[in-house]
């Protein structure tokens, strides 16, 4: 269970004075729960990621992960804890095989080709095709991205947060993208916790939380919450995305 309690997160601004980017959040979320963050730009949503992977410390307030607190703890600590983060824009390393870094996510000095395959084919992508290319600038922005999901499995995390995987990918990579969430949420293996404006992956969701100001403005079932959304988004008052992911 991931519970936060009154987060906050301060930078200095103008003049000194001090600016929140997140104002005193609280949320809890039950095991294996998929939950998309959304709400429009600047309100808050990454910062929250960040903070709960300890890429940023807050300020004031707490996480705890499975009742440990995690507030302190730096990025390896968590993800050793389970904790993993997939970025907006995933890194790329030029040498490093896509085979080596699944080994290194999977713990192991070598990965067999069997297990390569299998992280790989979750994600769709043929592991022959895969397995010896080098994560750098060959990789279309589709393929890092479902490269780096295949790590995130590879990890065996039990908390896999996303900060807006559909961007800068192309509508086949974006399918794939959606079939492998869906798979992962069927097989009960992992909360996931991912940053969206994309309608179809807000659809997938069991709750929905939006985040305006820094401040939670509604949380609450798939059901009782995309309605509101949509309704909005009629009304002209939309922060969904549009783009060729659609």
């Amino acid at each position: 269970m991931l519970e936060i309690k009154g987060l906050t997160y301060q930078v200095e601004g103008e003049a000194g004075r001090e600016l929140g980017i997140l104002n005193d959040v609280s949320l809890t979320v039950a095991d294996n729960r998929f939950v998309v963050i959304t709400g429009p730009n600047g309100g808050g949503k990454t910062t929250l990621a960040k903070a709960i992977m300890g890429l940023v410390r807050p300020t004031g307030g707490s996480i705890c992960w499975n009742g440990t607190d995690i507030t302190q703890m730096d990025i390896t600590q968590r993800a050793k804890l389970g904790v993993s983060y997939g970025f907006q824009q995933p890194p790329r390393f030029k040498g490093l095989r896509v085979r080596d870094l699944l080994a290194l996510a999977a713990g192991s000095q070598e990965l067999t080709h069997e297990e390569g395959c299998q992280y790989l084919t979750r994600v769709g992508l043929c592991a022959k095709d895969y397995i010896d290319r080098e994560v750098d600038a060959s990789l279309s922005g589709g393929e890092d991205k479902r490269i780096e999901i295949a790590t995130i499995l590879a990890r065996r995390s039990a908390l896999m947060i996303f900060d807006e995987p559909e961007a800068g990918i192309d509508l086949w990579s974006f399918a794939r993208l959606t079939e492998t969430f869906k798979a992962i949420h069927a097989r009960r293996e992992a909360t996931l916790l991912v940053i969206s404006h994309q309608e179809r992956i807000i659809d997938l969701a069991d709750e929905i939380v939006m985040i305006q100001d820094g401040k939670i403005a509604k949380h609450g079932p798939k059901e009782e919450i995309f309605p509101q959304i949509l309704s909005n988004t009629v009304s002209g008052c939309s922060y969904m995305m549009e783009g060729a992911a659609q």
